[in-house]
């Protein structure tokens, strides 16, 4: 079954990081039958929910609903989610050593933060995984302690980026407030002399994660920067203007961000 499920999303996520349209694969309706029951039937709408999901076709949602809670715990604290992880940013290191930079330092690589580079996933399991309404007054006071861990697979992606070559572009909704102890976080985890760390400022109140993430890109492309890849875990973090040659959807499905 995990195995099935891996296959089902990388139909949907790699044709999308192509541009391409998703496979469309249809379930037989009598798939209980045919395996005598062991498929429990919870458990299959919930696996399928995440898919819909990832491949961003149920925005915009608020909470994880209440019965794909066990779920949603036990796919974040499994092996599924690393092993999606890694597939993500294995595909996103080989496409960025493909690429043949310009050598005139302005190919560019944008990295969202939150469970992207950064997992809270601890501050999430105090939460409910997902199924209770954003709170920012508790987020908030979880990312004041400085507590993230490095997601492993981003970190070596990111090592692996800077590494070739590419201008490293952090670009979060975090607000501006929370530069320093974003960037001590970050560097406690392991990402290092990255580019530039981009925030929300106050110039930025009111903008959708959609509008700010684009402006912000915008801003880089007129600097004359040339956006090769971009990874983020919310498609508010890739589409939109000015996007990147490429873009690398991280799995989550605790939360959506518009």
């Amino acid at each position: 079954m995990d195995l099935f499920k891996t296959f089902i999303l990388l139909c949907i996520i790699i044709p999308l990081a192509f541009g391409e349209s998703p496979l469309m694969i249809e379930l037989p309706e009598n798939l209980e039958q045919r395996t005598d029951g062991s498929i429990d039937e919870v458990r299959l709408r919930c696996s399928s929910w995440r898919v819909a999901v990832e491949a961003n076709k149920l925005s915009p949602w608020k909470t994880v609903p209440t019965e794909c809670v066990d779920y949603v715990k036990e796919y974040m604290s499994g092996q599924d989610y690393v092993i999606d992880l890694e597939i993500v940013s294995n595909e996103a290191e080989e496409f960025a050593k493909s690429v043949e930079l310009k050598g005139d330092g302005m190919d560019a690589w944008v990295f969202d933060v939150d469970e992207t580079l950064l997992s809270n996933l601890d501050y999430y399991s105090q939460h409910g995984y997902g199924s209770e309404i954003f709170d920012h007054i508790q987020f908030d006071n979880w990312v004041l302690e400085g507590m993230a861990q490095a997601i492993k697979p981003s970190l070596e992606l990111y090592k692996e980026v800077k590494k070739l070559g590419f201008k490293m572009f952090l670009l979060t909704g975090r607000a501006e407030n929370k530069r320093t102890i974003t960037i001590n976080n970050l560097t406690k985890e392991g990402f290092e002399s990255w580019d530039r760390l981009i925030l929300r400022g106050d110039e930025d109140d009111g903008k959708t994660a959609l509008v700010f993430k684009s402006d912000k890109r915008k801003e880089i492309v007129e600097e004359g920067f040339r956006i090769i890849g971009n990874s983020g875990d919310q498609w508010s973090d890739l589409i939109g203007s000015y996007v990147s040659m490429r873009s690398f959807k991280l799995s989550n499905p605790m939360y959506f961000i518009g």
